[in-house]
């Protein structure tokens, strides 16, 4: 049965389409670009609800003399990006206009199609502003052109409908003629199909459409999916006959199948001559041509051409833009496809994107704001903030002065990393932070070489090309972190980076051309200074962060941490308090540290506990002053009977904490903090606990995290005169376990441990050191005199102070030798309550580095010998018998 037909108006706005043609039941997108098609768009399709119909009306670029009517305009006609796509020209007649002088004529065609857009888009408006739509258009039925008008910039028919009314189709569809031709159109269709079926999936819905659409417009949609020439598809839109539009049809339909089967035959017989190469290169040569004729290119740029351009742009130094500009040669020699395309292109475009040239502009220094600034973000560390701004004093007297490698030496959570990000703040640079923890392999420094498949640049140079600047301030974190093994040692790479006399040239692999990193500021941190090799540690200048004290850390945690804490937790002072009194429990019961990063957790913790209260509040929303609160029950009422709810609508940028009714702020005490923090990690007491029995004493050693007190246990039983060592130990603290034993076998008559110096102290009995915890690893010679102190306690059943600590290496002589890391011990022995520090004599220099408050508090023993030792590490002395001169 036919389908109604469309109802056309009287008139319709003319959309021109250059060298092609639109056919009924067909559906094509073109791109509108010409000022006239943008206006016609513009008016009658995209700033109007109901788009209506436009009518399609075919032109061409030229007309043979004496054929066809022309119509002067400025414009030309659009292009099409689907389907229909027939070149060619037009012998149709058109209504004849007077030319308009200096303009091209255009030469319409007399019979058009009414269409109804199914799309529309506009594309971004170019600086020219130019501005393109894309209109997706489907074919409805023909009209002729009684009478064609300017409206403005486009043009306006007066149109008359040629297709069949319903009851004309109705009529012809019961001719025998039209019945033999639809036959014979939907057999040739249809073997059309079986063979387009081999080689596509989407067959089933041609077939769908033969068995369901009317066959006249069957006819139209067969031959607007064939590429046949301009002149044809005029043809076909001019046979407004049935039997004559099916006849030709027909005919086409038939002669693209047998074109088909000729170039399935032709196919079959090349096919096994093209290698995989040469398919690709035909498959990309076709695709550049369609995109050509879609038009799809017309307004990209040639990416090697640019690829040139930025190249030119980046200032590269002459003898590497001669070495650039022979790998772009290569590179345009080259197809797409090939296997080196992707690799050189990235090399090229690494080149044109590093910062050659390109520096941060500095400002001049004012030391005074720089001091503020750390003074601001830093509390206490007078020392290092005194030699950062030394460093920048010297950058303002001389700019281009190749200054030392800063390298931050501490524990965790002192601010290392926020002290390099001050300095690039103070100098008005990018800082860029590069972590080499963990790194083992080499090529992570110096980049990988471009004959491995995923090569890549190293971490310096990709971190440069980042920051786009060639002077910026790197830090290298966590330098003492690195390891090596087959792949190189990263260290020795650094070796290079950090010699102003060799980094000028730094030459990563990747890249295999010489880059000036003389330009950047390096800045390295660590957590210990043993891990670095010599040669690095001589390129570098160590400045050490000792851990704070607790009156330090209180004035960190009130003046900084508590503020950002309460911010990142959309809180505010209002809503929850700690008072300094509960600070100062949590950074003595619940924090043993030399940095404030746990400090941070749990106060981190108390935050989440106070929005937890605050969230809880969520049914007691403020609404306005003159509503009352609504319950769910009720609110649920409300929107079931479609009744209207005021409620007031909290601006997203607005604090959720202030939409709250908070009556009173949440004040932090003792109860709360145990509720949510749990008990007390540590206390006083511990000490005192654990030296409560003879054999055990109390130490300080260093680590990476600071310094810590370590208990040293020693205990006798029946055995062989062996000596056992546990708590996961090195080397070194082996060895001193062993002298420690020695020399007290060696003075024990001296000592009373026995009554003569012929009796073995260890004859039927073995002796057991232990160090607690035991997964953490320890070493180093500074545990010498603890262990002889937990000896002579073991031997003489007495105990040791649990008020007093001790560090010192000793000799076999009984010399008590100086060690490091003195402040972060006296620190830890504070914050573990002890009063007595026992320390080498040669040490005292150090102490001068110890604030005050602590060196008030405690009280510093100074020792030349183990015999000194001794006398303080015990109750009342130890009682030593006098050796008789010879």
């Amino acid at each position: 049965m036919a389908d109604a037909p469309v109802e056309l108006p009287g008139r319709l706005a003319i959309l021109p389409f250059r060298n092609k043609v639109l056919l009924p039941g067909a559906i094509v997108r073109i791109r509108c670009t010409n000022p006239s098609s943008v206006k016609l768009v513009e008016q009658e399709l995209w700033q109007r609800e109901d788009k209506g119909l436009i009518g399609v009306l075919p032109v061409r670029d030229s007309e043979p003399a004496g054929v066809g009517s022309i119509l002067s305009s400025g414009v030309g006609g659009d292009s099409g990006e689907g389907g229909s796509k027939s070149p060619g020209g037009s012998g149709g007649e058109s209504t004849k206009q007077d030319a308009k002088n200096g303009k091209e004529p255009i030469h319409w065609h007399s019979c058009g199609v009414a269409a109804r857009a199914l799309h529309l888009s506009r594309g971004v408006e170019k600086p020219s502003g130019r501005v393109t739509y894309i209109v997706v258009l489907e074919g409805l039925c023909r009209f002729s052109v009684q009478e064609l008008n300017a409206r403005g910039s486009y043009h306006v028919a007066r149109v008359s409908r040629l297709d069949m009314t319903k009851t004309e189709l109705e009529q012809a569809e019961q001719d025998p003629d039209l019945i033999a031709l639809s036959r014979q159109f939907k057999a040739t269709a249809m073997e059309l199909i079986s063979v387009l079926e081999q080689k596509q999936k989407t067959v089933g819905r041609t077939k769908l459409l033969l068995e369901t659409v009317p066959v006249y417009r069957l006819a139209d949609i067969f031959v607007a999916s064939f590429e046949i020439s301009f002149e044809e598809q005029l043809s076909m839109l001019d046979s407004v006959d049935l039997k004559v539009r099916l006849s030709k049809a027909t005919e086409l339909v038939d002669r693209h199948l047998q074109s088909i089967l000729v170039a399935e035959k032709i196919t079959q017989k090349v096919e096994g001559q093209l290698s995989k190469s040469q398919k690709e290169f035909l498959l990309r040569q076709q695709m550049r041509a369609i995109k050509d004729e879609l038009g799809d290119n017309d307004d990209d740029e040639d990416d090697v051409a640019a690829l040139e351009r930025k190249m030119q742009n980046a200032g590269m130094p002459t003898n590497i833009w001669k070495h650039a500009q022979r790998e772009l040669r290569r590179l345009r020699k080259m197809q797409p496809q090939q296997p080196g395309y992707s690799s050189s292109r990235a090399y090229l475009e690494l080149l044109g994107d590093l910062p050659w040239q390109k520096v941060s502009e500095e400002r001049e220094l004012d030391l005074r704001a720089a001091k503020e600034s750390l003074d601001r973000d830093h509390y206490g560390l007078t020392k290092v903030k005194q030699r950062i701004i030394e460093y920048l004093a010297v950058r303002k007297l001389k700019p281009d002065a190749r200054g030392p490698v800063l390298c931050f030496v501490g524990p965790p959570g002192v601010g290392k990393t926020s002290l390099a990000s001050s300095i690039a703040k103070a100098l008005n640079r990018k800082f860029i932070r590069i972590s080499l923890g963990g790194v083992k392999d080499e090529a992570d420094i110096r980049g990988h070489r471009r004959t491995y498949i995923g090569s890549m640049p190293g971490r310096l140079i990709d971190g440069l090309k980042r920051v786009s600047v060639s002077n910026p301030v790197m830090l290298l974190d966590e330098i003492d972190k690195t390891g090596s093994d087959v792949r190189g040692d990263p260290a020795s790479a650094l070796l290079e980076v950090l010699d102003p006399e060799q980094n000028k040239t730094f030459n990563d692999h990747y890249l295999n051309v010489p880059f000036d990193l003389s330009k950047v500021v390096f800045v390295a941190t660590a957590n210990r200074l043993q891990p670095i090799p010599p040669a690095l540690l001589d390129r570098i200048e160590v400045i050490e962060l000792p851990g704070y004290t607790p009156e330090e850390k209180l004035k960190i945690a009130m003046e900084h941490l508590l503020p950002r804490v309460l911010e990142q937790h959309g809180l505010s002072s209002a809503y929850l308090q700690i008072p300094e009194a509960v600070v100062k429990l949590i950074i003595e019961r619940y924090t043993r540290e030399a940095g404030v990063r746990n400090l941070e957790r749990n106060l981190a913790a108390l935050a989440r506990a106070a929005a937890v209260k605050v969230a809880e509040l969520d049914s007691t929303l403020r609404l306005g002053k003159e509503l009352q609160p609504i319950t769910t029950t009720l609110l649920d009422s409300r929107l079931a009977d479609g009744g209207e709810v005021e409620m007031e609508v909290i601006p997203m940028g607005q604090d959720i904490s202030n939409s709250y009714e908070n009556p009173s702020p949440m004040v932090v005490d003792e109860a709360m903090l145990e509720k949510v923090l749990g008990p007390p990690r540590f206390d006083d007491r511990e000490a005192a606990d654990r030296v409560a029995s003879p054999g055990v004493s109390v130490g300080l050693v260093w680590t990476s995290f600071g310094g810590e007190v370590q208990f040293v246990e020693a205990t006798a039983m029946v055995g062989k005169g062996d000596l056992h060592l546990t708590g996961q130990l090195g080397d070194v603290i082996k060895e001193s376990a062993q002298l420690a034993l020695t020399w007290v076998r060696a003075r024990a008559a001296d000592l009373n441990l026995s009554p003569n110096s012929d009796i073995n102290l260890l004859e039927s009995r073995d002796i057991h050191i232990h160090f607690p915890a035991g997964a953490v690893p320890k070493d180093g010679p500074s545990a010498g005199v603890t262990l002889v102190t937990s000896l002579v306690s073991l031997f003489s059943n007495r105990k040791v102070r649990a008020d007093t600590a001790m560090t010192g290496e000793m000799t076999l002589r009984g010399l008590v030798l100086p060690v490091g890391g003195v402040k972060d011990k006296v620190l830890a022995a504070h914050r573990y309550g002890i009063k007595r520090v026992i320390l080498p004599e040669r040490n005292f220099k150090d102490l001068a580095e110890i604030p005050a408050p602590i060196l008030s508090g405690i009280e510093i023993l100074l020792v030349k010998r183990i015999e000194e030792v001794l006398g303080h590490a015990f109750e009342n002395g130890f009682p030593l018998r006098l050796q008789s001169s010879l």
